[in-house]
């Protein structure tokens, strides 16, 4: 595990910490140990992101309503963020899982990767408490939370595609104007938006630049490429 502990900058007392929570239930139930996995540590991490990214967040922005804050919180700990954050130090490549798992490419599970990174932070904190996970959250968070400083308002949807699929393959994904349409004063564009000579999605615009997010948006609800 040293591999990974060098991708994040810190080193576990206790690597049995760090094997529970990189141990998927698939793994634990074809082993028949169906206690050694990492979902418990899943439910602490969870708890530990939330509160120092809440608390970050309060101090950031101390004239945002709590519905604001919620908002920008979710940029940063919901399960697709988390996933994202996960490709970033490659943890997929460590998750101990079953062969049924692995077979049906759950390395790459959304899912799996964003339960995996609360574990990781769980882990932390059991293994050295609070202030060194926190540490931990905010080098690993650093470029999205200072990104929420000069944009708290603005979402990035082909930045968050192009960062997804570049974690899979390095191809970056390609947008075409398919259609146009209405007077010039008001014309309507229709992007697509490909990968691995694969559409993922369309989107619909005022101008290039919004059918292109949107299509993007798009891509990453509807997420063909894993199907």
């Amino acid at each position: 595990m040293q591999p990974l502990e060098s991708r994040i900058h810190y080193k576990f007392r206790n690597s049995l910490l760090l094997a529970e929570a990189l141990t998927h239930p698939s793994l634990a139930y074809e082993s028949q140990k169906p206690h050694f996995d990492n979902q418990r540590m899943e439910f602490l991490g969870d708890a530990v992101l939330q509160l120092v990214v809440t608390e970050e967040l309060f101090k950031m922005f101390p004239d945002f309503t709590e519905g604001r804050l919620t908002k920008l919180r979710s940029r940063v700990v919901s399960r697709r963020a988390l996933a994202r954050f996960a490709m970033a130090i490659h943890l997929g490549d460590y998750v101990l899982l079953g062969k049924g798992e692995e077979a049906t490419g759950g390395r790459r599970r959304l899912s799996t990767l964003a339960d995996a990174f609360e574990s990781l932070i769980g882990a932390v904190f059991l293994d050295t408490g609070l202030i060194p996970a926190r540490d931990l959250i905010l080098r690993l968070f650093e470029a999205e939370i200072g990104n929420m400083i000069t944009s708290p308002e603005e979402r990035n949807p082909k930045g968050e595609l192009q960062e997804f699929l570049q974690a899979i393959h390095p191809q970056a994904p390609v947008y075409r104007v398919i259609s146009e349409s209405g007077p010039d004063h008001r014309r309507v564009f229709q992007s697509e938006v490909s990968w691995q000579e694969k559409i993922l999605a369309t989107g619909k615009g005022k101008s290039k630049k919004e059918a292109e997010a949107r299509a993007a948006a798009e891509a990453l609800r509807a997420r063909l490429w894993e199907k």
